[in-house]
């Protein structure tokens, strides 16, 4: 799930649903490679997807998704920045 291309597609639909067109030029992962992300983030029901007309509109499934990302990411950030705190400290 940690992929970093799942994340960018969370990211990307943090602003509202998108089609698998619209999300492709949003990342620039390919729209074969995306569907592929795409279908597994709908498996771990992470994402939401309907149909209007051709074309398959995706969104993220619960908001709690995202504040997840959001904690985790900021949790990493921290860890990283006393990492450096320490290191510089050390010289």
């Amino acid at each position: 799930m940690a992929h970093p291309k799942r994340i960018q597609i969370l990211r990307t639909l943090k602003s509202g649903e998108k089609s698998v067109s619209e999300l492709a030029r949003a990342t620039g992962i390919p729209q074969a490679n995306l569907s592929q992300h795409l279908s597994t983030l709908k498996q771990f029901g992470l994402l939401d997807a309907r149909r209007d007309g051709t074309a398959v509109i995706y969104s993220i499934s619960d908001s709690r998704i995202v504040e997840a990302c959001d904690l985790v990411r900021a949790c990493i950030g921290e860890r990283l920045r006393r990492s450096q705190m320490v290191l510089a400290l050390s010289r």
